[in-house]
């Protein structure tokens, strides 16, 4: 069973199974612009437009290097996607390559936590989208109820705090929601509350996927170039209004306020991994794919860091924490006009990245069912659209429920386990594949920089670092009980024991130094998340092994091919 479980796919096998089943009926349209718009489009979305305000109020001013971390960190990732991506050209993005690297079972996990990262993303970007069209509405006087624009926690909480505390010990929007409790219709008891434009949007945009990769490129274009300009605009307007006291303190929470924005900036990120779900709709995916993916990064990093200084110029980060950054600094600086545009131009924004992530979960789904590992009939490819219909339509409803009913809150840090997941394995599965001579195949390689001993020399001065430089941290970790450190501090334990690990193996097999570092980056801000969000993901996981076990193992085309 064992060898069954973990049973490698080659890479001949697996483009041969992308052109089987009917599923090599995908058009293939894109090209490298259309690959930067795509990946434009999913990574500056709601990050920018929403959580950037929070990971701001959070960590000051120096949320702009935290922006510059993250994105080397990616750098890293990037890399070693883009050499799979040109070595395996098909859909399935990161699951496709466990199976390469890593064996089915493997494979399986990466893509069951794949679909909660595209389905969690979703629903944080819809949900964001709907409290920018509330807002652009009401700049143009209309005033939706508010039990149709809110999750029904929010008005729960604001309800309960309004009934212990009385009304002077609400803000403005704790006003509104407990009003949206009172006013709204009741089931019996039961009021009805639900973000109505965060489901009617998640329609819409399903809609446009299913109907062709042709289209959803199309409007992915023009709404990457209007997204663009209002950033730009942004940027060179709100230069205008920096005043540079507001950078001092530059890190006021320090170093822990800074990192408790990791996931809300990590969350910014993670779109460029898109990019590779759509391999099979490209015309060169082998040439065009590590291009678009190294490009957009790029592009995308230089403007957070720039909206974030200008942002924190223009308005002390203490007032930073509100849903619609952008807007609310021209409104404080009393450009309501401003407030306006941007409010009007990020309706359209976001609504890109809402496109991106509907577009790239149907197809992994896809893939894994090519593979037996799902259901037939989430590969069933459109006869006219040529599309994954069943997928798309599925991948709709799992991401507009959640998004009537739960809190954005609830959902940014959950989609950030998935995906540092998913990453760590890719970066080694490029150790694994210059290992086993499978890179000679990549038509893009990771640059190679001999780690055998620089991996061990950063793991002395990390140590060093951490004790000179760490005795404040050092003396918490003595404070705390064995169970505090089991449950708030094991990932840390492990990551300094993976670094030590790397440090041997790298010795032994003379690693490429930059897809360790990526694995190192990405298992450290994997480690700085809350418990609440790994007990979550290993439910998540637990679930998945019952679907494979039950269905996929015993239909896995590749496990029954052998055995034939």
């Amino acid at each position: 069973m064992a060898n069954k479980l973990f049973r490698k796919k080659n890479v001949d096998q697996i483009i041969r199974a992308s052109l089987s089943d009917g599923s090599g009926g995908l058009a293939k349209v894109l090209g490298v612009r259309d690959l930067v718009s795509l990946g434009i489009a999913a990574i500056v979305g709601a990050g920018i437009f929403s959580t950037i305000g929070l990971a701001s109020y959070n960590g000051g001013p120096a949320v702009s290097l935290l922006f510059v971390f993250v994105a080397v960190a990616c750098v890293f990732t990037a890399l070693s996607y883009a050499q799979f991506a040109s070595t395996v050209p098909v859909s399935g993005s990161a699951y496709t390559y466990a199976y390469v690297a890593f064996g089915e079972l493997f494979a399986w996990i990466i893509g069951w936590a794949l679909i909660l990262e595209y389905a969690v993303s979703n629903m944080v970007v819809a949900i964001s989208w709907s409290q920018y069209f509330v807002s652009m509405l009401e700049g143009f006087g209309i005033h939706l109820p508010g039990w149709l624009t809110m999750a029904p926690g929010y008005a729960v909480e604001a309800y309960v705090k309004l009934q212990e505390q009385g009304v002077g010990s609400l803000s403005g929007i704790e006003r509104s929601a407990a009003a949206a409790y009172e006013q709204a219709p009741r089931l019996g008891d039961l009021p009805l509350i639900f973000d109505l434009p965060a489901g009617l949007i998640t329609f819409l945009v399903t809609w446009l996927v299913y109907i062709g990769i042709k289209e959803s490129r199309t409007a992915s274009n023009v709404m990457v170039a209007i997204k663009i300009g209002v950033i730009l605009f942004v940027i060179l307007g709100g230069a205008f209004f920096v005043k540079p006291e507001n950078w001092t303190p530059f890190a006021p929470n320090g170093i822990e306020g800074v990192l408790s924005g990791v996931a809300a900036v990590f969350f910014a990120f993670i779109g460029f991994d898109s990019i590779s779900t759509t391999a099979e709709e490209c015309k060169n995916p082998q040439r065009d794919l590590p291009k678009a993916m190294i490009l957009c990064l790029l592009i995308c990093a230089v403007l957070y860091v720039l909206i974030t200084l200008v942002l924190t110029g223009m308005v002390n980060y203490t007032e930073m924490n509100v849903k619609d950054p952008l807007a609310y600094v021209f409104e404080y600086v009393g450009l309501d006009y401003m407030a306006g545009i941007v409010s009007v131009t990020s309706v359209v924004a976001i609504t890109s990245a809402l496109l991106v992530f509907q577009l790239a979960q149907p197809r992994i789904w896809m893939t894994m069912s090519r593979d037996g590992l799902l259901w037939k009939r989430f590969a069933t490819i459109h006869p006219k659209y040529k599309t994954p219909s069943f997928a798309t339509v599925v991948t709709g409803v799992l991401v507009a429920v959640p998004a009537l009913f739960f809190k954005m809150d609830f959902f940014v840090d959950l989609t950030s386990v998935g995906t540092f997941f998913a990453f760590i394995l890719v970066c080694a599965g490029v150790l694994y594949m210059d290992h086993t001579g499978i890179s000679k195949q990549s038509r893009f390689r990771v640059p190679y920089i001999n780690g055998k001993y620089l991996i061990t020399i950063g793991l002395f001065i990390a140590a060093y670092a951490v004790y000179y430089y760490g005795q404040e941290t050092i003396s918490e970790w003595r404070n705390l009980s064995v169970a505090e450190i089991i449950e708030h501090k094991l990932l840390v334990i492990v990551f300094w024991f993976v670094w030590i690990a790397l440090s041997v193996m790298g010795y032994r097999y003379r690693f490429s130094l930059l897809p360790v570092a990526g694995i190192l980056i990405n298992l450290y801000l994997m480690s700085q998340l809350g418990a609440s969000n790994w007990l979550i993901f290993i439910v998540w996981l637990l679930i998945g092994l019952l679907v494979y076990f039950g269905y996929g193992y015993r239909h896995s085309k590749l496990n029954n091919n052998a055995a034939g």
